[in-house]
Order: structure tokens, then sequence, then C-alpha cells
């Protein structure tokens, strides 16, 4: 894993990248949406390797065509864990960029929004999440565990 840095010296550039990835899905979707700026790099004590994590909430219906239409202008990234509610899409940035897209309402938009909130508003849980990062940095399935498990505790 790369170096952990906190979250704060990262904010203003992931707002940037936020604004601008809205001005260009306004261009690109006829459909409602919602992009969210989630992740690490979020959430101001959060420790961050210096990503972006945005999450774009569609509609139920609106979720194939739009996924459709996004697969023509960003680069699929992820596809082993693509699901019938979650696509993984990378932006061009200055900042690696990741886009998860869900359906309003399904269980990966729920895990995404509220534990996000919930980290956002939890100096604690900011810790623990800290600590996970920091324990199993140099063990990146073991990380990926725990950091599954933790956040399934949030739920």
């Amino acid at each position: 894993m790369p170096e952990l840095r906190p979250a704060a010296g990262f904010l203003e550039a992931a707002h940037a990248i936020l604004r601008r990835e809205r001005d260009r899905l306004q261009g690109l979707l006829a459909q409602p949406h919602e992009l969210l700026l989630v992740g690490g790099s979020s959430v101001p004590g959060a420790l961050t390797k210096g990503d972006v994590d945005l999450h774009l909430r569609v509609a139920a219906s609106d979720f194939a065509p739009v996924v459709a239409t996004l697969r023509t202008v960003y680069e699929v990234v992820h596809p082993e864990i693509w699901q019938a509610t979650l696509a993984t899409i990378e932006a061009e940035a200055p900042l690696p960029t990741g886009v998860a897209v869900t359906p309003a309402g399904s269980e990966h938009d729920v895990r995404f929004t509220r534990t996000w909130e919930r980290l956002a508003a939890d100096s604690e849980l900011v810790r623990d999440y800290n600590d996970i990062k920091l324990r199993h940095r140099d063990d990146p399935e073991e990380y990926e565990r725990r950091k599954s498990a933790f956040f399934d505790s949030l739920q």
C-alpha cells in the first residue's frame, strides 16, 4: 500500500474532482443521478493513499443504461467485483479517481452512503478505520478482509 497521509490534505483537490465529474456527467447522462464524494479522502481525519472515491447513485431502472453509457467514456475497473447493483469505473483526474455506480436504495448504495456518513460523524470510527489501514497496509488481502468486516459492522 502506498504511503498513508491525512485526508485533509486532499479535500480541496477531491472536491475539485467531484465538481468536474458532476459537470461531465450532467452533459453525458440524461437520467437523474447524484454524485457523492466518499472514501478516505472525504473524511478529514481519515488516512488515505491519496486517491479519490466517488459514488454515483441512479434509479434502479436507469442502472443498466447508465452503466452502458459510462462504459463508452470511462475505463472499466475491477470487473471481477461487478454485480447486479454495482459497477466500477475510473475517471481521468489529477489524482487516481474511482467511481462506484449503484442503484439508489440497493445494498451497495446503502453501504456506500450510510457507512461514509457514519464515519464522517464519528471520530472514534475514523480512528478504528485508520487503525485497520495502518495495521494491515503491508498485506492487501488482509486489509481488504478487515475493511470489509469493519464496513459490514457499520450497517
